[in-house]
C-alpha cells in the first residue's frame, strides 16, 4: 500500500478528532409520528412507544399520534407495543436538533399463537407479499456502507445472490439472471432504470440518480415476489421516499468526491410537505486535470409532495430526472485509440407521477398514474473519428395502475389489481459494415416510430392458518408488439413458523417478461419473439438468534424457457448481454441487432447463507453472506455453456461500530470468483467453439469508511472519508486486447480510491 496515502488518511482522521470538543453542543431532538392498524389504517390509541435503552417514551393519543421530546441527539431504536398486536421496532431513528424524526408505526394484529411462548418484537419487518428472498435496508444502513457512495443500488451488492460484473458498475446480476431482468419501483411507480448513463434495455449504469437523503427504506427481492410485480424475471427493488418536514423550511448542502448538491424541504399548508434536491457531478473537472480522454457529466433532480386530502385519503406526487452527457478529447493518438473503444452514452431520463391512496374500513386502494421517458444518444467512432455506430432513440410509457387490498379477516388478505401502459417508441439506429472479434460482419439501418400497448391483471389471496401462511396468486401480461402476446404466471408461497424464532418458507411460480423494446426496434424479425419465462423454486429456513440478529439459509432453482437467441451468432443467448458499457467489443449484441428467435434456454441453481446484525443497544452492526451459484445457458448451437455473468462463489462481509453520536467506522470485504469469457487466439481473434470457456481471475477487495458528526444548535456538520480498495489489491476483469500497446490487459480498477465528503444540514 502507498505509505503516503496511509499517512494522509491518518492525518485527516486526526484533524477531525482534534477539533475542539466545545463545538459539540449538548443538544436534543424530538421523535413523533402515528400508530395505526396495518389492516384497516385505523388509529391505535394507548400504544406504548419507547426509545430502546433509555427512559424516554410516550403513549399514543386517541388519533394514534405520539410525541417524545427532549431526546439526546443520536441514533436509536424505537419500539411500539399494543395489546393484541405484534410489537414493531423501528431501527436507525436519527435524532437531531435540526429537525424532528418521524416514525409511522403500522402494527399487525396477532394471529399466530405459540402457547406459552411470547411473541417478541424484532428488528426485521417482512413484506406481506414477499415471504421469501426479501431483504430490507434502512437509510442509515445504506448511507454508512463503505464503498457504497451512498448509492441505493450499490448497497445491494453486499446482499446474497447478487453478482457484480465490473468494479464501479451497478449492473444487477441476480441469481444467475441477466441485467435486463430487474424491476425498480419508486413510491409505487415502475421506473425503467434509476442509474446515470443507463444501459438501454437493461437496468445498469455507473451510479444511481436517486438521492439517498430522501429514501426512507428499500426492499430488495431476489425471487418469489408476489403477482403485484411482473414483466421481470429475477428481482424487484422497491424504494419508499420519505415525507418532508412539516415544522419549518430546512435543507442540506453536500460536497463529496464526485458531486455537489442542495436539498430543500418543508411544509405545504398544514396538510402536507415537500422535498426537493438538485445535484451535479464535477467529474468533468477531475477528469480534465487527470488527463483522461473522455469526460462524463451529469445532473439529477428529485421532488416529492405529500398531501393529506382527508382522514382517509392521501396524495403523493413525485418527479425524478437525470441529465447525462459524455464528451471526448482526442488531442493525442493514444486518446483517440482509447476513445474508439468507448461507446459514448448521453441521455435524458424523466419519471413523474402521482398516487392516490384511499383507506376504507377493511383495506385500502392505490391508484397510480405515472409517466416515464428516456432519450438515448449513443455514438461510437473509430480512431479516425468516423462513426461506426449511432443510436438515437426514445422510449416512453404512460402507466395507470390500480391495486386494491381487502382484508376479509385479520387472517385473510385479498389483493386485486390491473395495469395499462401506453408505450411510445422511436429509434434511429445505424451500423455500417462492422466485423467483430469472431470475424462476423454486421450492418444495420433501422428507423422506427411505434405506439403500442402493454397491460396486466393480477389476483392474490394470503391466508394465515395459525402457524402456517399461504399466498396464492396469478398474473396475466399482454404486449401487442410481439406475436405471442400474452403470458400467464401462477405463483404459490408458504411460510410455516416452527416457533416464534424459527420459520420455514418456500415458493414456486412462473415469471414472464416481454423482450426489451430495443431488441424489437433494431430488427423487424424480432417481433416474432415470445415472452421469456422462468419457472422458479425456492426453499429456506430463517432463525432469530436474538431480536437484532437473524440467520438464514436458502436454496433456489430457476429454469429459463424461450430466451431470445441469435440466428447469426449461434452461440449467443441474450441473457449474456446488457452489462458493462457495451459497444464494439461486444459486437453491439445488447442492442438486438441480430435476428432473434425464442430458442434459448437456461438453468441457474444455488444456495445462500446470510447473517445480519442490526444496530441496537449494542452498536455493532453488519452482514455476512456466502453465495454459491451456477448458471448455464444453451443457444441455437445446442451447447450448454456457463453464463457470461456466472460467478460461482461470492463472499461478503460488511458492517461497523458506532462509538458514540459523533464517531462511527465501517468496513466491507468482498471475494468473488472470476466470470467466464472467450479467450483470444494467438492472432487476437476469437473462435465460436471457445465461447465462455475461460475464466477471469478471482477478486478480493476491501473498503473502509469513517464518519464524524458535529451537533450544533441550529445545524449538523457531517464529514466522512471513504476509501475503496483500501488494501490496494489489483482488480481483475476479462482480458481486452489493446492494439495501441500490442498486448492484453486484464486490470479492471484504478487501485486505492479515497473520497471525502462534507455536508451541512440546517
Amino acid at each position: 500500500m502507498n505509505n503516503k496515502f496511509v499517512i494522509s488518511v491518518i492525518l485527516i482522521i486526526a484533524v477531525l478528532g482534534a477539533l475542539p470538543a466545545g463545538v459539540i453542543a449538548e443538544v436534543t431532538g424530538k421523535i413523533f409520528g402515528t400508530v395505526t392498524d396495518m389492516t384497516t389504517g385505523e388509529a391505535l390509541p394507548g400504544a406504548n412507544i419507547v426509545v430502546v435503552g433509555t427512559q424516554y417514551g410516550a403513549a399514543s393519543d386517541n388519533e394514534g399520534n405520539f410525541v417524545i421530546d427532549n431526546v439526546p441527539a443520536g441514533v436509536y431504536s424505537v419500539r411500539a407495543t399494543v395489546i393484541g398486536y405484534t410489537p414493531v421496532i423501528h431501527n436507525e431513528a436519527v435524532v437531531s436538533p435540526v429537525k424532528p424524526h418521524r416514525i409511522d408505526f403500522k402494527l399487525n394484529a396477532t394471529v399466530i399463537e405459540f402457547g406459552e411462548i411470547t411473541v417478541k418484537p424484532n428488528y426485521f419487518e417482512e413484506a406481506s407479499d414477499r415471504p421469501v428472498s426479501a431483504r430490507s435496508q434502512s437509510n442509515e444502513e445504506i448511507r454508512r456502507l463503505p464503498g457504497g457512495l451512498e448509492d441505493v443500488v450499490r448497497a445491494i451488492s453486499i446482499l446474497p445472490g447478487v453478482a457484480q460484473v465490473q468494479a464501479g458498475r451497478n449492473d444487477l446480476i441476480v441469481r444467475g439472471g441477466a441485467p435486463s431482468e430487474n424491476l425498480y419501483v419508486v413510491d409505487g411507480i415502475e421506473v425503467p432504470n434509476i442509474n446515470h448513463f443507463g444501459t438501454q434495455g437493461a437496468s445498469g449504469g455507473p451510479l444511481s440518480y436517486i438521492n439517498l437523503d430522501y429514501v426512507e427504506n428499500t426492499t430488495f427481492s431476489t425471487g418469489g415476489f408476489g403477482v403485484r410485480y411482473g414483466d421481470k424475471l429475477s428481482s424487484v427493488l422497491t424504494l419508499e421516499l420519505r415525507e418532508g418536514r412539516q415544522d419549518r423550511i430546512g435543507g442540506k448542502g453536500t460536497i463529496s468526491a464526485s458531486q455537489f448538491g442542495f436539498n430543500l424541504e418543508g411544509p405545504v399548508n398544514n396538510n402536507g410537505s415537500f422535498v426537493f434536491s438538485a445535484r451535479r457531478s464535477y467529474l468533468d473537472f477531475i477528469f480534465k486535470v487527470a488527463g483522461f480522454g473522455f469526460v462524463p457529466e451529469y445532473w439529477d433532480f428529485l421532488a416529492k409532495i405529500n398531501y393529506k386530502l382527508g382522514p382517509n385519503d392521501q396524495l403523493k406526487i413525485i418527479g425524478l430526472s437525470a441529465i447525462d452527457r459524455t464528451r471526448f478529447f482526442n488531442d493525442t493518438p493514444e486518446k483517440r485509440y482509447n476513445n474508439s473503444r468507448i461507446l459514448g452514452n448521453s441521455q435524458d431520463q424523466f419519471t413523474g407521477g402521482m398516487t392516490w391512496r384511499h383507506i376504507f374500513g377493511k383495506g385500502f386502494m392505490d391508484v397510480t398514474l405515472g409517466q416515464t421517458l428516456v432519450h438515448y444518444d449513443f455514438l461510437q467512432a473509430d480512431s479516425l473519428q468516423q462513426p461506426i455506430f449511432k443510436n438515437n432513440s426514445t422510449e416512453g410509457e404512460t402507466i395507470l395502475t390500480n391495486n386494491f387490498v381487502y382484508y376479509i379477516s385479520p387472517a385473510c388478505e385479498l389483493t386485486v389489481g390491473a395495469q395499462a401502459k401506453s408505450v411510445y417508441l422511436r429509434s434511429d439506429m445505424y451500423l455500417p459494415s462492422f466485423t467483430d472479434d469472431f470475424g462476423q460482419q454486421y450492418s444495420l439501418s433501422a428507423n422506427n416510430n411505434n405506439n403500442s400497448w402493454k397491460a396486466a391483471g393480477w389476483v392474490q389471496l394470503a391466508r394465515n392458518f395459525n402457524r402456517l401462511k399461504i399466498i396464492a396468486g396469478s398474473r396475466i401480461d399482454y404486449f401487442n408488439m410481439i406475436d405471442n402476446k400474452t403470458a400467464f404466471s401462477p405463483r404459490l408461497a408458504a411460510e410455516y413458523s416452527l416457533s416464534s424464532l424459527t420459520t420455514l418458507h418456500a415458493s414456486a411460480g412462473r415469471y414472464s417478461q416481454a423482450p426489451s423494446f430495443v431488441w424489437i426496434l433494431a430488427n423487424d424479425v424480432n417481433r416474432a419473439l415470445h415472452y421469456v419465462t422462468v419457472n422458479q423454486y425456492i426453499a429456506g429456513i430463517e432463525h432469530l438468534l436474538r431480536e437484532d440478529t437473524k440467520v438464514s439459509i436458502e436454496g433456489y432453482y430457476k429454469e429459463y424457457l424461450d430466451y431470445p437467441a441469435s440466428l447469426s451468432r449461434r452461440y449467443l443467448v441474450m441473457a449474456n448481454t446488457g452489462a458493462g458499457f457495451g459497444g464494439s467489443e461486444e459486437g453491439f449484441a445488447s442492442f438486438g441487432i441480430d435476428p432473434l428467435i425464442s430458442g434459448g434456454s437456461g438453468k441457474t441453481r444455488g444456495i445462500e447463507f446470510f447473517v445480519q446484525k442490526r444496530n441496537s443497544g449494542f452498536p455493532l452492526f453488519g452482514t455476512f453472506s456466502i453465495s454459491y451459484n451456477k448458471s448455464t445457458y444453451t443457444a441455437l448451437d445446442g451447447i450448454e455453456r456457463p453464463g457470461s455473468f456466472d460467478q460461482r462463489w461470492i463472499v461478503n462481509l460488511g458492517g461497523g461500530y458506532i462509538f458514540n453520536k459523533e464517531w462511527e467506522v465501517g468496513l466491507k470485504y468482498r471475494y468473488a470468483s472470476g466470470r467466464p469469457y472467450t479467450p483470444y487466439n494467438s492472432d487476437y481473434s476469437k473462435t465460436d467453439y471457445l465461447y465462455n470457456t475461460a475464466r477471469a481471475k478471482n477478486n478480493y477487495i476491501a473498503d473502509f469508511r469513517v464518519d464524524r458528526k458535529w451537533f450544533l444548535e441550529s445545524m449538523i456538520l457531517i464529514t466522512f472519508i471513504d476509501v475503496q480498495n483500501v488494501l490496494n489489491n489489483k482488480i481483475y476483469d476479462i482480458p481486452r486486447y489493446n492494439a495501441f500497446k500490442g498486448k492484453l490487459e486484464d486490470a479492471g480498477g484504478i487501485g486505492i480510491l479515497p473520497s471525502l465528503g462534507i455536508s451541512v444540514e440546517f
